[in-house]
């Protein structure tokens, strides 16, 4: 059985301050258990003090990004071996906050991601290669957008998102050390939820292209997270899916009470 793994993105929240007083809350509110993996992931100025403070506890750490490249000429950018040598075991790779797509602000303006970030399928690819590399556990994120979604295009998207992370791979790496969160785009931060039974569709949608691509054993082996506005009152339904192998969690995993409910909530195989 696929061991189930909830993970917390912190995104661009905390302080030093906050993120240190969060983790205190976590360790009082997370049982120590070897039935699921817990992680989470600071933003990069809290990792270092996030560990010191995680001492002690079964949480791993992750962080929300990484460049290909192990060093260089590359301003403001944060490699595999400075994660590591921060302890982090986890990494965040092709968060639709990162890719080339479109959202909506707060204040109701439409802004396009690609103009900030430039994320793509290509430099997902060489990322989730570099992390593998290094010995870090990349989470790829793959997901569709609502107007891909009302286009009917959603498994085509999902399936070239997954084909294009396994460029250049290996399947023993892959099956032991790649997470794929299914994450779809027009449900991150909305409030919306994908219905569990299409969650856990396109959960397998994921796991066949893996199927496709590196064959039916590292396809049964790499765990599959659901992403999108997973809560407390909706993740038992969805953690009992039987390709839905955890959460990347948002906006709850902001909360220490929250957080840890979603971990209770999930199946002890």
């Amino acid at each position: 059985m696929r061991k189930k793994i909830i993970a917390g993105n912190w995104k661009m929240n905390k302080t030093v301050t906050d993120a240190i007083a969060l983790v205190k809350d976590l360790k009082t509110e997370i049982s120590e258990q070897s039935a699921v993996d817990v992680v989470i992931c600071p933003p990069f100025t809290a990792i270092y003090p996030v560990r010191e403070t995680l001492s002690g506890s079964s949480i791993h750490l992750g962080a929300q990004d990484m460049f290909w490249k192990p060093s260089g000429a590359y301003t403001s950018q944060i490699s595999a071996p400075m994660l590591l040598d921060l302890g982090v075991k986890y990494v965040i790779v092709g968060h639709s906050e990162t890719r080339g797509r479109f959202g909506v602000s707060e204040d109701g303006w439409t802004e396009h991601h690609s103009a900030i970030f430039g994320e793509s399928n290509e430099t997902v690819s060489l990322k989730v290669q570099a992390a593998l590399t290094a010995g870090l556990c990349p989470i790829v994120c793959v997901g569709e957008t609502l107007a891909e979604r009302n286009a009917g295009q959603t498994d085509s998207i999902v399936q070239g998102q997954v084909k294009w992370a396994l460029e250049g791979t290996d399947a023993d790496n892959v099956a032991s050390h790649l997470i794929f969160a299914y994450e779809p785009v027009w449900a991150i931060g909305t409030g919306e939820v994908c219905a569990a039974d299409e969650a856990d569709r396109v959960c397998g949608v994921v796991r066949s292209a893996v199927g496709h691509a590196l064959g039916l054993p590292v396809a049964e082996a790499v765990r599959v997270q659901y992403g999108g506005s997973m809560k407390p009152d909706n993740a038992a339904e969805l953690l009992s899916k039987p390709n839905i192998d955890g959460g990347l969690i948002g906006g709850a995993s902001l909360k220490a009470a929250d957080f840890a409910a979603i971990i209770n909530a999930a199946p002890k195989n």
